[in-house]
Formats: C-alpha cells, structure tokens, sequence
C-alpha cells in the first residue's frame, strides 16, 4: 500500500538552481540532512499508522474507496512550487510550512478513529510542529520571508456524515500527508544535491 501511494504521488523532475550561493554553505547543508532524517521519520510514522489503520478497520484499498472520497472535504495541501520548473526555496518551504499546519490539525481525525494509538498521533504533530519550526528558524536565518502561525489551533476538523465515512476520511489524510511528505522530502533531497 505505502509503495503503491508514493509511486501514485504525481513528481516531475525539480529544475533550476535557486539557492546556488548556498550550496557549499555548511550550516544549510546541515539543515538539510538533519531535516531530511526528520522528514523520513515522520514518513515512517504516518506509514505506521497507515498499517493500524488497514489492520483495524480494514481499510486498505485506495481504489475501492475513490468513489467516497468524492463526498468528503479532505483538505490537500499544496506543493507545486516544490516540483515546477520555477522552483523556489522560499515559497516551498512556506508550502511545506502551511501544510504541516494542515495535516497537524488533520490528525485529530486519526487520534478520534484510533484512540488507542493516541500516543503515536501526538509524537507525529511534535515532529510535525519540530519541522515547521526548523524551516522556519531556517528561512529566518536565509533572511528570507516567514509567516508566524498562532500557538492555538485555527484550523477547523474535517466534519463527517457517518462512522464510515469518517473513516475513510482518516484513510484519505494519511494517504495525501504520505504524498505530501513524499514531495516534500524531495524538495530538500533536492536542494540539498545542489
């Protein structure tokens, strides 16, 4: 399932140099690695909770269950100034910003569906809020523009018309955050190989 989502994810190739003056900067490469670990242990955990939910509630096949997500509203966080031919560091790492803020207040619907697993969904929006503040602290130090979200959470959560399709919804969330974090991680990926 995991593989089938990051192959599904749509990718095209990241063209242009836009931070050439700090490819050799030591402390941006750094960032880099270490945020790239981050990003791939965040993966891992969404991907752990995908398993839960496939072995709990038997929830496994993204084809069969298409035709609901029609009538669900799943927010999807975009990255497309993270895959364009006009990348820019700036606006991507304000898009993977925005987005870890989506997904955060997202969970919540995984956290009611798996009260069980309370613990994982909470060590994931910690690493989540973790990385949001690392490019944030990085973009401040690149002397580029941030946006400062409020402490509280604003964000409503997704409503559901019954048990069923808030199930599903928890199965979509974790799909498209897997696909997010599938295009974030290699926007640093790429980044860093500059």
């Amino acid at each position: 399932l995991l593989l089938g989502l990051l192959l599904w994810a749509p990718w095209r190739a990241l063209h242009g140099a836009p931070l050439t003056e700090l490819s050799g900067d030591q402390d941006f490469q750094l960032f880099l690695q270490r945020n790239l670990e981050f990003t791939r242990k965040i993966r891992g955990d969404v991907a752990a909770l995908q398993r839960v939910l496939c072995d709990t509630l038997e929830l496994c096949k993204e084809d069969e269950l298409q035709l609901v997500l029609q009538d669900l509203d799943i927010a999807q966080a975009p990255l497309e100034q993270c895959h364009k031919r006009t990348f820019q560091a700036e606006t991507c790492f304000s898009q993977i910003r925005a987005g870890l803020r989506v997904y955060h207040s997202s969970l919540a619907t995984i956290q009611a569906l798996l009260p069980g697993h309370a613990g994982l969904v909470e060590t994931l929006q910690l690493d989540m809020a973790n990385l949001s503040s690392n490019i944030q602290q990085q973009m401040e130090d690149l002397g580029l523009a941030t946006v400062t979200y409020p402490t509280e959470n604003q964000d409503p959560l997704p409503t559901f018309s019954s048990p069923f399709h808030h199930q599903v919804g928890g199965f979509f969330i974790l799909a498209k955050f897997q696909q997010f974090l599938e295009t974030a991680y290699r926007a640093l990926r790429h980044l860093a190989s500059l």
